[in-house]
């Protein structure tokens, strides 16, 4: 083979990869997709519409929705005022490497370098993947089918390293389980990314300002369904069906755009953490709405985000559970004051404020509350006052078994706050938080194809992790997450050989 075209080379990845007696598994890697063929199978799916469809759908993706029809880069500075258009990045693909551009493109090579890049298995998130729910609801189904089929397709003769999820849209329920359905049973996928949330109209301001009649107040006028509490639609049915196929569940849900990330002028003060905060937001929805209680063996991926913010919440509820349980709640209900101890230690200790004044019984606890004190126009039920009853939760331990159990959460490879996953004398009963390999190659952050992994194996040279904390970031965890959901999801694949499976 021409030198000059083979990328194959030694690197520190595969050096680290060497001395390690276990598999690596990479649960985070972006693909490109050669829209030729991709456009195939759009054609086939719904012919030139839907075409134009996708077309439009990826062009937007940076087309914020007060943007007034452009894009920040084609607003003069006074546009990107008047609109508050949100900044979007300038450049987001690996291009100067161009064996890595290649390789983030043509499956045969990806295949042949995992070696050096010291994987063993990779979950493939083809950027396509992530855009068909940004296009008008007639095309968001043929969308998510076509593009997941053209996948299946691409990389089914790369099964035994290789395997890329299926993206399903989630508005409905229903449209969610048939997408489900098609990608699994027939298409053979076995893991699925959703979005974290469905921006959908207020009722109460879409009723007085219709959509078709009043546009820009329909864009802004909005909240965002995270499937779990307080949504208009009950997942469970697909939930159900989740757990049923087996399939783990993975997000990149982010929240560039929500207050505090609405910069018009500076990308980076919108990026950071915008991945942890939206995967925060939708894991709480499904906590707090009993959605891991009732299906305690849903398996959750969420990825780009760090450990580190799992391991904050976790640690924040328990904390808030012990404060705020339906029992200790009461100790800051206005009821359970005793008013006539009250008023003796105002007539005791109170005179510089009384000044003379007579202490009224019946005000004197509004006085010294204030708004906190007045009654509400009825008294609430246990289940009002309990934040945790959709939950289940009513010891500490429930807390770790529906979020530690539940969520996994994907960690960069150059990411040293993930040592807060493995701080047991941190966490609440000395657990460790589920923190997997994401190497996210493929996007900017990481320019060098080769490297996540040694970056990895760098915070155990550097103190941050240890070698236990290693092995269960690149292997143990991101198996558990997989293996947990299906546990015949290794058979046939590299990962499987090494630990001696049967083959499929």
């Amino acid at each position: 083979m021409n030198d000059r075209l083979s990328p194959l080379r030694a690197s520190r990845s595969a050096a680290v990869k060497a001395g390690l007696q276990h598999p690596v598994i990479d649960t985070d890697v972006h693909v490109n997709d050669y829209a030729p063929a991709l456009e195939d199978y759009i054609q086939h799916y719904g012919g030139n519409a839907l075409v134009d469809a996708l077309r439009k759908a990826l062009g937007g993706r940076f087309v914020t929705r007060n943007g007034g029809g452009k894009d920040w880069y084609q607003q003069t500075p006074d546009e990107r005022q008047y609109h508050r258009t949100l900044r979007a990045p300038w450049w987001a693909r690996v291009t100067r490497n161009t064996y890595d551009l290649a390789t983030y493109t043509l499956p045969a090579l990806l295949h042949e370098r995992l070696a050096e890049q010291g994987s063993d298995y990779s979950v493939l998130f083809p950027n396509d993947v992530l855009s068909p729910a940004a296009a008008g609801s007639e095309f968001r189904q043929p969308l998510h089918r076509a593009i997941n089929h053209f996948h299946a397709d691409q990389y089914r003769a790369y099964a035994d390293r290789l395997t890329p999820v299926a993206g399903i849209p989630l508005h409905t329920p229903q449209e969610g389980i048939e997408e489900l359905e098609f990608a699994v049973r027939t298409l053979g996928l076995k893991v699925i990314n959703i979005a974290g949330g469905v921006r959908r109209p207020i009722r109460a301001i879409a009723d007085r300002y219709p959509a078709r009649e009043h546009p820009e107040i329909a864009k802004q006028a909005g909240y965002i369904d995270f499937y779990g509490i307080d949504s208009e639609h009950d997942y469970d049915p697909f939930w159900a069906k989740v757990v049923e196929l087996g399939v783990p569940v993975t997000t990149h849900y982010g929240s560039q755009g929500w207050t505090g990330r609405q910069s018009i002028s500076n990308y980076m003060n919108n990026h950071i953490g915008h991945f942890a905060d939206g995967s925060q937001a939708f894991a709480k929805a499904l906590f707090f709405g009993g959605v891991t209680r009732r299906f305690p063996g849903l398996r959750v991926g969420l990825l780009e985000g760090g450990a580190d913010w799992g391991s904050h919440v976790y640690t924040h509820l328990v904390d808030r559970f012990e404060k705020r349980n339906r029992i200790a709640v009461r100790n800051y209900d206005p009821a359970e004051a005793d008013v006539e101890l009250l008023a003796s230690l105002f007539e005791r200790y109170g005179g510089d404020l009384l000044k003379g004044r007579s202490i009224d019984k019946s005000t004197l606890l509004r006085d010294s509350l204030g708004i906190s004190a007045l009654p509400h126009s009825r008294e609430p039920n246990d289940a009002e006052i309990d934040d945790f009853a959709l939950a289940g939760i009513e010891r500490v331990e429930d807390i770790r078994d529906r979020w530690v159990n539940s969520f996994y959460f994907g960690s960069e490879a150059d990411d040293r706050t993930v040592a807060a996953a493995f701080n047991d004398r941190v966490n609440p009963l000395g657990v460790k938080i589920n923190a997997i390999w994401s190497s996210d190659v493929g996007h900017w952050d990481v320019p060098e194809f080769t490297e996540p992994l040694a970056e990895s194996w760098d915070l155990v040279a550097q103190g941050v992790i240890t070698a236990a904390d290693f092995k269960a970031l690149v292997f143990d965890n991101p198996y558990r997450f997989y293996t947990e959901a299906n546990p015949r999801f290794f058979e046939g694949t590299e990962v499987g050989r090494k630990l001696g499976q049967p083959a499929a």
